[in-house]
């Protein structure tokens, strides 16, 4: 049975940092790209970012290009999602997700599993 569980998320300040960690288990980890998304109440679920099997190429939305860094560990399945630089509009419910496919997607509808998701709240 393929798990993803988040940790990590909480309460942070306005340009301050908080870092998100997803643990897999279940699947051959390395085989599987992943991506985290993210979804405020009564928005769409979106793309935050994605990293590829070997975590060589990582693909962030504009949005937090150049503040989040995706990262992965294949030896502990884990993938990380460090976050700096938060703003308020940063806050929403953060899932992982995982694609048996070998490149970088932004499409939800490519992922295979989802995590449970993690809050992250940022005070202004």
């Amino acid at each position: 049975q393929v798990q993803l569980v988040e940790s990590g998320g909480g309460l942070a300040q306005a340009g301050g940092s908080l870092r998100i960690s997803c643990a897999a288990s279940g699947l051959t980890f390395s085989r599987y790209s992943l991506g985290w998304f993210r979804q405020a109440p009564g928005k769409e679920r979106e793309i935050v970012a994605a990293i590829n099997r070997s975590g060589s190429s990582t693909y962030y939305a504009d949005s937090v290009k150049g503040r989040f860094t995706i990262s992965r560990d294949n030896a502990k399945n884990t993938v990380t999602l460090q976050m700096n630089s938060l703003k308020p509009e940063d806050a929403a419910v953060y899932y992982c997700a995982a694609a048996m496919y070998s490149g970088i997607y932004y499409q939800a509808s490519k992922y295979d599993y989802w995590g449970q998701g993690t809050q992250v709240t940022v005070s202004s």
